[in-house]
């Protein structure tokens, strides 16, 4: 009988500033804290000097986000506590650490485990046509997007089955909550263009909205009732 080393999970949820250190190479920044850390990690296949992480799912280029996810998978059982004061002593400059906790090593990686991506949209939405009386007036979960090719052709691409809920918390801030489907995330910003009517040039997932913030407010996962909840 094969004697398998046992195997533990901690998951850690951190924030990353801005303009930070830390932003530029995010996955070499977390591994390289892991490495300084002294944790007893468990070697990446990859490469057994490295520590075996699971990082994600990453944000688009440039989008800002308030929580992002690791799994760091270790040789010997240490308390969440530990794990912290190790990272934080190691932490560069622009990683916050927000949560550490233990969770079951069968559990699926963060990068698995995502089925779908809370956004928070502010500003001049009324530049676009949106207000909290046109949320009632009509359904905003029916999304269609028109994209043009170079050529003049242009095609609708239906965008609704992403939408998981949309909830308007002022007349300059909306929520949204967008689903993976078949490992495709798609990026709010269209989301927006194609309720105020904004063409995208074909083939593009990144649209210009002047005056909106768009900020990953967190990621969820989905239970076997089909609620979510946040990482």
């Amino acid at each position: 009988m094969i004697n398998t080393p046992k195997i533990y999970k901690m998951r850690i949820v951190f924030r990353v500033e801005q303009n930070s250190q830390g932003a530029l190479h995010i996955f070499d920044a977390v591994r390289n804290m892991v490495l300084a850390s002294g944790l007893p990690f468990t070697p990446a296949k990859v490469n057994p000097r490295w520590p075996r992480l699971a990082y994600g799912p990453a944000p688009a280029q440039g989008q800002r986000t308030e929580r992002e996810y690791l799994d760091i998978y270790l040789q010997k059982l240490c308390s969440a506590e530990e794990v912290r004061r190790a990272l934080e002593t190691t932490a560069p400059q622009g990683i916050v650490l927000l949560e550490v906790r233990r969770v079951p090593y069968g559990l699926p990686s963060v990068q698995h485990l995502a089925a779908a991506v809370r956004y928070r949209l502010t500003g001049n939405l009324k530049r676009y046509g949106l207000t909290e009386r046109e949320q009632t007036e009509r359904d905003l979960h029916v999304v269609t997007l028109v994209q043009r090719a170079a050529n003049g052709l242009s095609m609708e691409k239906d965008l609704s089955a992403y939408i998981e809920s949309v909830c308007w918390q002022g007349p300059e801030e909306v929520v949204l909550t967008i689903k993976c489907i078949q490992d495709t995330w798609l990026r709010p910003e269209l989301v927006l263009a194609a309720w105020a009517g904004i063409e995208v040039p074909a083939g593009q997932d990144e649209v210009d909205l002047p005056e909106i913030t768009v900020v990953r407010q967190a990621v969820c996962w989905r239970d076997s009732a089909g609620v979510l909840h946040d990482l």
